[in-house]
């Protein structure tokens, strides 16, 4: 048996080769040459690299873009179509048709014996039908269930009450049954922001949700949000808020003092006006829920939720964030946070509470 040759040598010859000191000969002529030798199909390079063909020609003018997809179209429709070798003929396939491999019919099942124990076995040998159904509720297994073995199982604790709801039984499909619709808000605009102008100290809640706002309804409203003292929950969900008047409620609400809660779901608002709100909450760091999600751009950016991320870390009261975030390090960031701040008011709490208890001890003793 002959051994294959490669310019002159043995394939064996080139395996003990050191490539590096091959590389080191060439010369960069040469490596620029070599170099154009790619794999195209590598997606780690940028299209324009998976090719050897360098073009060196200098633009001849600005790029026409209509101009060139006309002479593109004028050369396609210029261009002679090849000649087939084999004219078309309804009903005559030509070449070969391609037929899906057949698969096997036989299958093997492998059985997987799972040791429960002879405690949990034995309870599972003497439940009753009843009691597997509860269990399986209770451990998520709904595709185990038909419809009404679910629903009865959270409803009635005791016996089924219609027949027909074992393992065996169907799921059956149920009429809905029709709910009213909900009234619809009727909270008067005017009427709320002249009794936040007045500061008026029975409101200390407005809900605007579903109430169409014009800017100048805005504007007054935001104004005298500034020096209210006596509101604390806030919801504009629904109400054509944008950028404009949403950069007027981040100015309202670095200056307001009162407010708890701010709802502003379902509006018209930007991405770095979002990151205005949030930032606004720095301000007087009273606000601790604060809910914005299902804005106009439904996805926020790296770049964006870095950002409100940071802002959230810097805020020591924020418990409660609606909006929703892309990406897991900024998620897992602000619910790391959120927590932090939760766990920091409940430690303040048991410390409030101790603290009274051990009060209230010495001053029984000292009587």
């Amino acid at each position: 048996m002959t051994q294959r040759k490669l310019y002159g040598r043995d394939l064996a010859d080139y395996e003990n080769m050191d490539v590096d000191d091959l590389l080191s000969q060439l010369s960069p002529e040469e490596l620029e040459i070599l170099s154009r030798d790619v794999d195209p199909d590598d997606t780690l390079l940028p299209p324009d690299q998976r090719t050897s063909y360098l073009c060196m020609k200098g633009p001849t003018g600005p790029l026409n873009r209509k101009q060139l997809i006309d002479h593109i179209n004028k050369i396609a429709l210029e261009t002679p179509d090849r000649p087939e070798l084999k004219p078309y003929i309804a009903g005559i396939i030509r070449g070969k048709k391609w037929i899906a491999p057949e698969k096997p019919m036989t299958k093997q099942e492998e059985e997987i014996a799972i040791d429960l124990g002879d405690e949990y076995e034995n309870a599972l040998t003497e439940a009753s039908e009843e009691e597997l159904v509860d269990l399986a509720a209770i451990l998520g297994f709904h595709s185990m269930m038909n419809q009404e073995q679910y629903h009865s199982s959270l409803v009635s604790k005791g016996p089924m009450p219609k027949l027909g709801l074992g393992w065996n039984g169907t799921a059956k499909a149920y009429q809905p049954k029709p709910l009213p619709f909900e009234p619809p808000n009727q909270t008067d605009v005017e009427k709320s922001i002249k009794q936040v102008q007045a500061d008026d100290f029975n409101i200390t809640q407005l809900n605007f949700n579903n109430i169409p706002f014009s800017e100048e309804q805005f504007i007054n409203l935001f104004d005298a949000i500034k020096s209210n003292t006596h509101l604390e929950n806030l919801s504009l969900s629904n109400t054509g808020l944008s950028d404009k008047s949403g950069l007027a409620l981040a100015d309202a609400i670095s200056k307001n003092a009162s407010l708890r809660t701010v709802n502003v779901e379902t509006n018209n608002l930007s991405p770095t006006t979002l990151v205005s709100l949030v930032k606004s909450l720095l301000s007087q760091k009273y606000v601790e829920e604060f809910r914005a999600s299902n804005q106009r751009q439904q996805t926020l950016g790296n770049k964006i939720e870095v950002e409100i991320t940071k802002l959230v870390e810097e805020n020591p009261t924020i418990l409660r964030l609606g909006l929703h975030l892309e990406y897991n390090d900024a998620r897992n960031r602000v619910a790391t946070h959120l927590q932090r701040n939760l766990d920091r008011i409940r430690l303040r709490r048991i410390g409030l509470n101790l603290e009274l208890s051990s009060f209230e001890e010495n001053g029984s003793r000292s009587t």
